[in-house]
């Protein structure tokens, strides 16, 4: 850094301002007035506000000028002057602070004013207007005062502290401790110097042949002082010693000396100089050593130095800035003080100006929307529907307005509405009287009996179809309780179908029955649904049902006629070979052979076996003939599952068997032994179908919807074609070579037995699978 030189004591605060004063922008725009109706008289001349603030700124600013170029560049405050633009700026922004109390106070007087001169006409909503005026400012008043009081006493009370004598001494005392540190070192340079300079002559350790003491007196002395250096040089400008401190950096130790030692070496006296590093400063005091020998000549130059850290450089200057500063602020505290004053002030009369403002502003916009609604529900009144108020508003007021026009938009337009909707209704009513129409046309005309009962269990519906089945008039059925009527008349089969719809929560069911009609036995298919709304809420059942009795007897005479088919074929395959024999030995008879004998014997075998045949076969017909009546009881399911598996898994070992059982199947009713029965057909025929060798899959599910349990069997046979797939539970089907064919028709027998369905399919990627439910 480049050398400063600065006289010895001296201390050289910097300079700086400490306010920044940013310039403020004052909107001037005069505020709109509120809206009044159109006078015809003349509008007095007045001033507007824009040329009452342009004459009032013109003196704020000449008067601006003046201090900040006249009297603020005279004024000197403790030898130091006052900052030319901030004490400027500080006036220019009370001048605008005044200026803006006046403009305030011109306008809210002007309002005031209005508002008086309204209500001395009597013009139409003044006095609301001057009541809700008069309400704000009252409202406003006493904290806008006691605001203005408050924060004039703080700002009074904070400037006094900022200037008080107390901060002052301490900012006093800190600028002074400041210089003083800086003179010390600057001291403490040179009493060293003078010290040393007086033992070197004293001690004449400046010849050469006292170098060494020279030497290591000075290194001594160095730390004796607590110095950062001691230079010593000859009258020739030659370095004889140095002894420097190691701590202090390098850089600063060697900043340039030669000018100092020549100055002390021509000038014959002592010299300082501060020299400024990156890392600090460096003062140094430069004392001439006398000659012994020559009489007023010098034999030499001593320097000390001593080094001030950056650090602490910093400190120094930064207490001399802020003490600068604090002297230039406290030359504007009166200016502070009466700018603090006048915004205040400012700010309590834009407090009473926004109250009288915000009075008119709500005022016009109750008082005239009011008025408009007066005059359009006169209007009203004297039958004019089409009257429509425009006028702006978005408060409750413009909701009313809003409303109003809708009200009367309502009225208008409700004649014709209220006749399109009768006419609606009208063609509603026809075309509901169609369908309904339509809907019993179809109900009397269907030939299956039709039931309806609702929610409450009355019954609702008894088609002739019914009527004509049951025997019954339909009088007696409607409007009665279905369980009454089915008591009644001994209808036990819609009575079962009912409950179990109820207990079961069904959507469906499904149902043969006998009922006694006048002392004929009849069967009946009946089916039940539940019926639903869009919204999936319940309305009640429907029961349609048909007379199954001819239907019946026609499908068992059909059915004995197959099975009497097939057993006729079945019987006819063993006569033929006891045909055959019995010919045979005829002839062997009458022919007196010698092997009669053995073909006796082989014939009446033939004949033996193929009678025994014949039993089996009429023994199986008959068990099919004779099932018995299921003896239902409630159990679990799963447990006849396990059963059956436990004997397959012991006798069939190279089966694999897989089970997954639902644990969430509850317990059914059903005739153990018999459903036993359909387990072990299905194994046999699935077993048979793998050749004794493969998976047999077995599982069962619970339909929680339909409330049915689910079970089925599958295998990895060859499969069933769909040809066969129609025919397998007829009597004596069967493509096995052994076998009556009645296995899978008594398991249909047993499943029907119990309420459930029985069917098969092909199971993926191959062989059968057979399905059955049962309901729960």
């Amino acid at each position: 850094m480049p050398e400063r030189n600065h006289p010895t004591g001296a201390f050289e605060p910097v300079s700086g301002g400490l306010l920044e004063v940013q310039p403020v922008v004052i909107d001037r725009r005069r505020p709109a007035s509120a809206d009044h109706p159109k006078q015809h008289e003349r509008k007095p001349p007045h001033l507007r506000p824009v040329w009452i603030v342009l004459i009032l700124l013109v003196p704020c600013v000449v008067l601006t000028l003046y201090y900040s170029q006249v009297v603020a560049p005279g004024s000197e405050e403790n030898g130091s002057f006052l900052p030319t633009t901030s004490y400027a700026l500080v006036l220019l922004l009370v001048n605008l602070d005044l200026i803006g109390f006046v403009v305030l106070v011109l306008l809210l007087s002007r309002n005031l004013i209005k508002a008086y001169f309204e209500r001395r006409h009597r013009l139409v909503g003044s006095g609301f207007r001057t009541k809700l005026i008069a309400a704000f400012i009252g409202f406003s008043l006493i904290p806008t005062l006691l605001l203005a009081f408050v924060a004039s006493g703080l700002v009074n009370k904070a400037v006094d502290v900022w200037f008080s004598e107390h901060i002052e001494k301490v900012m006093k005392d800190s600028y002074e401790v400041a210089r003083m540190q800086h003179a010390g070192h600057v001291a403490l340079a040179v009493n060293s110097a003078r010290a040393i300079s007086q033992e070197l002559f004293r001690e004449d350790l400046l010849t050469p042949v006292q170098r060494d003491l020279l030497i290591a007196a000075m290194a001594r002395k160095r730390i004796e002082y607590g110095v950062a250096g001691i230079e010593v040089f000859s009258s020739k400008m030659e370095t004889l010693t140095k002894a420097l401190d190691g701590d202090i950096p390098i850089g600063v130790l060697n900043l340039p000396i030669s000018q100092l030692v020549l100055q002390v070496i021509n000038g014959k006296q002592e010299f300082t100089s501060v020299q400024e590093a990156q890392t600090g400063r460096l003062v140094r005091a430069a004392i001439p050593v006398a000659s012994g020998s020559r009489r007023g000549e010098i034999e030499g130059v001593v320097v000390v130095e001593t080094y001030v850290p950056e650090s602490l450089l910093t400190k120094m200057e930064g207490i001399g800035r802020q003490y600068t500063a604090y002297k230039q602020i406290k030359a504007m505290k009166n200016p502070i003080k009466a700018g603090a004053y006048l915004f205040v002030a400012v700010v309590a009369v834009l407090i009473l100006f926004s109250a009288t403002w915000f009075g008119f502003y709500v005022a016009r916009g109750i008082t005239v929307p009011i008025q408009r609604l007066a005059e359009a529900t006169e209007a009203v009144a004297q039958g004019d529907l089409s009257v429509q108020i425009d006028a702006k508003a978005t408060d409750e007021i413009g909701t009313l307005i809003e409303s109003f026009n809708r009200m009367t938009q309502d009225l208008q337009g409700s004649k014709s509405k209220l006749e399109e909707a009768n006419l609606t209704l009208r063609n509603t009513n026809v075309e509901l009287d169609r369908r309904r129409a339509y809907i019993e046309t179809v109900v009397d005309t269907i030939a299956a009996g039709l039931v309806s009962i609702d929610r409450s269990g009355t019954i609702t519906t008894f088609n002739p179809s019914a009527e004509r089945i049951l025997g019954l008039a339909a009088d007696r059925f409607r409007g009665r309780p279905a369980n009454e009527v089915f008591k009644e008349f001994g209808l036990d089969s819609f009575q079962t179908a009912y409950d179990r719809m109820l207990a079961d929560d069904r959507d469906a069911l499904d149902l043969e029955g006998q009922l006694d009609i006048q002392g004929k036995l009849i069967t009946i298919g009946l089916k039940g649904s539940r019926m639903r709304d869009e919204a999936n809420k319940d309305l009640g059942f429907v029961l349609v049902f048909e007379d199954l009795t001819e239907l019946i007897k026609a499908q068992k005479v059909a059915a004995w006629q197959e099975v009497a088919k097939r057993v006729a074929h079945e019987i006819k395959n063993p006569l033929t070979p006891i045909q055959l024999s019995a010919q045979r030995l005829r002839k062997k008879f009458f022919e007196k052979s010698p092997d009669l004998d053995r073909v006796f014997d082989d014939a009446t075998n033939v004949i033996i076996n193929e009678v025994g045949s014949l039993k089996q076969m009429l023994e199986e017909f008959s068990k099919f003939a004779r099932l018995p009546v299921p003896q239902m009881t409630r159990q679990s399911l799963h447990d006849v599952v396990r059963e059956v598996i436990t004997l397959y898994r012991e006798a069939q070992k190279d089966i694999e068997l897989i089970v997954e059982l639902d644990e969430d199947l509850p317990a059914i009713n059903f005739d153990r032994e018999q459903l036993r029965r359909v387990f072990v057909n299905l194994f046999d025929n699935a077993v048979q179908a793998m050749n004794q060798k493969g998976r047999l899959w077995v599982g069962t599910k619970y339909d929680t919807k339909r409330r049915r349990a689910v079970v089925a069997v599958a295998d990895e046979g060859p499969g069933i074609t769909p040809e066969d797939q129609e025919r397998l539970f007829v009597p004596y089907f069967t493509r096995k070579k052994t076998g009556t064919g009645l296995g899978l028709a008594i398991v249909r027998r047993i499943i029907t037995d119990h309420e459930g369905q029985i069917q098969v399919g092909n199971n993926h990627p191959k062989g059968a699978v057979f399905t059955f439910d049962l309901p729960v």
